[in-house]
């Protein structure tokens, strides 16, 4: 199992490139992927996702890359030699109005604007795309890490709250026999006493069994149960199980809210709402697995 909340760091240098891709991840209903790049580094976008994607399925994830070329070729450097020109000419011409002498050497015609232009050289995209593979995957190495480690907290958590919700299932089948006792005692007593106890045993056991029948509970209890079997094989399972607990958490409220709509039984309500309550918490614990 594991949760959907992590980082991971990965640094891949070569040939005086250096990479470095920075992973944050938090819940989010499906895999939502924002990334952050140099703009120089934007052909890479695709590769990335696709990256991402392959290793990661659920989860807001931040996706950050930085990098540094300290190539002896990395930049570029052009002459304006038109543009020096016209500045030597408008140099000589106010030579001759003013008599100032400048000394008109290359060092100050290089110093003005947008005669030396400094670029960034063309990238290397294969050598960039293996920097980029190594880094993620360092990266998403570690994030898959810390998240397997929350993974095993939440999966511990599961299994508490889902033993809970088993435990109060039982109770609430060990309790239904006694309800149906209670009211053939009830309904005895009270036909009783309108009839000045002339009591007619076999229409009692008719309406009993009809009252059984309406207010059985066995069938909900049972898929509740099998609900619950099928999330503790689903907490082992080496898969992203999220979506799947999302479903089983839906129909066991369903089961739970058929039992409470068939039984009066203050013991078997209060059962009822100490499941509802675990499933709630369940519920929650769910919004962070993956």
């Amino acid at each position: 199992m594991l949760s959907m909340t992590g980082y991971g760091r990965g640094t891949a240098a070569k040939d005086g490139r250096t990479l470095t891709v920075e992973l944050r991840s938090v819940n989010h209903r499906f895999l939502d992927i924002s990334l952050r790049m140099p703009h120089s580094l934007s052909f890479l976008e695709d590769a990335v996702r696709k990256i991402v994607s392959s290793r990661l399925k659920r989860g807001h994830i931040d996706v950050s890359l930085s990098y540094q070329n300290l190539r002896s070729d990395a930049k570029t450097v052009i002459a304006d030699v038109a543009l020096a020109k016209q500045y030597k000419e408008a140099l000589v011409q106010l030579n001759e109005v003013l008599h100032l002498n400048p000394e008109m050497g290359i060092d100050l015609i290089s110093s003005y604007s947008d005669v030396l232009t400094v670029s960034e050289a063309p990238e290397d995209e294969e050598a960039l795309y293996a920097l980029v593979s190594s880094a993620l995957g360092t990266a998403i190495g570690q994030l898959t890490e810390m998240r397997k480690a929350e993974g095993g907290v939440l999966r511990a958590a599961l299994l508490k709250i889902l033993d809970e919700i088993e435990k109060s299932s039982y109770l609430i089948d060990e309790r239904y026999p006694q309800t149906v006792k209670e009211y053939e005692v009830r309904l005895t007593a009270r036909i009783s006493e309108l009839l000045n106890g002339n009591v007619d045993m076999s229409r009692i056991a008719q309406e009993v069994a009809i009252m059984a029948d309406k207010a059985a509970i066995d069938e909900e209890t049972v898929r509740l149960r099998s609900h619950i079997e099928q999330a503790r094989k689903l907490c082992d399972a080496d898969e992203p199980i999220g979506r799947s607990l999302d479903f089983l958490v839906q129909e066991m409220n369903r089961e739970v809210n058929t039992i409470s709509s068939k039984s009066q039984d203050i013991p078997i309500t209060n059962a009822v709402l100490k499941c509802k309550s675990e499933i709630e918490k369940l519920r929650e614990q769910l919004q962070n697995v993956e």
